[in-house]
């Protein structure tokens, strides 16, 4: 820990936020011999990485790999039953297709 007169860290003010910087050390700042502030490096801390981050924090209940709804049920707010757009889109997706050439 360094002790600095105000008036020192007025004119040297740049030179001593590197040095805290560079080497961690911090710096008391004093006013007529009284301690008035501190300087401190900010830690620099590496971001969490977005892959496991929430691990300890959640908790997952039930199966959330299967759909919600049966496979059928999927597009029925598109085409709902009983409609004859329904019944085309059911045709097309039993129809069998034809290999491109």
């Amino acid at each position: 820990m360094k002790i600095v007169p105000a008036g020192k860290f007025k004119a040297q003010c740049l030179a001593l936020i590197d040095d805290v910087h560079d080497h961690g050390e911090e710096v008391v700042i004093t006013k007529r011999g009284k301690l008035m502030a501190r300087l401190v490096a900010v830690e620099n801390k590496k971001p969490e990485s977005i892959f496991g981050f929430l691990k300890g924090r959640v908790r997952t209940i039930g199966d959330i790999v299967s759909p919600i709804i049966e496979p059928q049920e999927w597009d029925e707010h598109v085409f709902p039953p009983g409609t004859s757009a329904r019944d085309e889109h059911v045709q097309k997706k039993t129809r069998p297709r034809r290999r491109s050439k």
